[in-house]
């Protein structure tokens, strides 16, 4: 009885999925996933627009594995699917989730995620896989995702809080880590939010939720925040205040001076952070782009890792001081600093701020 009534429960299932799909669109394909799900037991579960292996799969032990070992796949044919996908990207390595973003029709939107169970398998699957040829004409893209997971909100109203704009956050999505409120530098009368989220697929349903208009804030919008949109906000927050411009005298000095950390003791740390991650040592490069009539010099920086997916850039004040630590060399501890925090983010703990005004005045 009850395997007849599983077996009910499956058919009900597939129903469903033909249901849901538009008739007449790679029907061919479709039908060979619903049989291949039959055959191997595997359970695909489809929530807005993405559709979920795992997370974790059957067998799993333990926790998930860390951050920074999801892969971003692209230039999909159409009509491939995961009785094609899964097998071919479990072939390097396990595989602890796999996402496939659907359009209504029920094609795929040309990309995916494969997050595996280990920093070597997601590595193994980019050099394997990457401009692999799935058919003839159509080699695929397969790089470390960004996992982004920021959204901007924007024209919310001026005279809404913080404490509210989290309290509701809360209550309409899940995985919020952090909210931070900016003044619109396009409207008078309107704020801006970056919200960052626990995970990608945190932020995605969330964007999801915000765009359908949960929060009932009319004439909001929600999109994924721009990297540049991201630093303009940031050098505006970290930009000194108009009494140091004047040259009066100010409490908001840069906590970059009054570290009793060394130059070389920081590089040290961060070149032992990257051997341990199997990374290259950092690469930096340092530029001085403003001087103020005071004495404060603006930095702009660059340190690339090779290996790791992205570089990290921002901007520092310093002032010169007669310890004989020379701004340049301020400005590269500035730059390591931030280096250790992102690398602290993407590869420890998904929860800390990565942002790029660092060291905040």
């Amino acid at each position: 009885g009850d395997l007849k009534k599983t077996h009910c429960s499956h058919s009900h299932h597939r129903h469903l999925l033909l249901q849901m799909w538009s008739s007449g669109i790679n029907e061919a394909g479709k039908m060979a996933l619903l049989a291949w799900e039959k055959e191997t037991g595997i359970e695909l579960v489809q929530i807005n627009g993405q559709r979920y292996y795992g997370g974790p799969p059957p067998g799993w032990v333990g926790g998930p594995p860390p951050v920074g070992t999801e892969v971003y796949i692209a230039r999909l044919p159409q009509d491939v699917y995961e009785n094609t996908l899964i097998p071919l990207f479990e072939s390097v390595g396990k595989l602890y989730e796999f996402r496939l973003m659907l359009t209504f029709s029920g094609l795929n939107r040309g990309f995916a995620y494969a997050r595996y169970a280990s920093w070597q398998c997601a590595r193994s699957a980019i050099a394997t896989f990457h401009r692999f040829q799935l058919r003839e004409g159509c080699a695929i893209v397969v790089c470390w995702s960004t996992q982004k997971r920021e959204l901007l909100m924007n024209g919310l109203a001026a005279s809404v809080s913080q404490q509210e704009l989290e309290a509701r956050l809360q209550e309409v999505t899940e995985g919020i880590c952090s909210v931070t409120l900016y003044a619109s530098p396009r409207q008078r009368q309107a704020k801006l939010a970056v919200l960052k989220y626990r995970s990608h697929k945190t932020a995605a349903q969330a964007k999801k939720v915000l765009m359908e208009g949960e929060l009932g804030e009319a004439g909001m919008k929600v999109d994924w925040l721009d990297p540049r949109l991201k630093q303009k906000l940031q050098l505006c927050e970290e930009e000194p205040s108009s009494s140091w411009v004047q040259g009066g005298k100010s409490l908001e000095v840069p906590r970059l001076t009054a570290l009793p950390l060394s130059l070389q003791n920081v590089l040290e740390h961060l070149n032992m952070v990257c051997w341990k991650h199997r990374l290259r040592t950092p690469l930096f490069i340092i530029r001085c782009v403003q001087v103020n009539p005071n004495g404060w010099q603006r930095f702009w920086y660059q340190v690339v890792i090779p290996d790791y997916h992205v570089s990290i850039s921002g901007f520092t004040w310093v002032l010169p001081d007669r310890q004989g630590q020379s701004e340049h060399e301020k400005a590269k501890m500035a730059a390591a600093l931030h280096t250790l925090k992102v690398l602290g983010e993407s590869l420890v703990s998904p929860c800390i701020d990565n942002s790029l005004s660092f060291p905040k005045s």
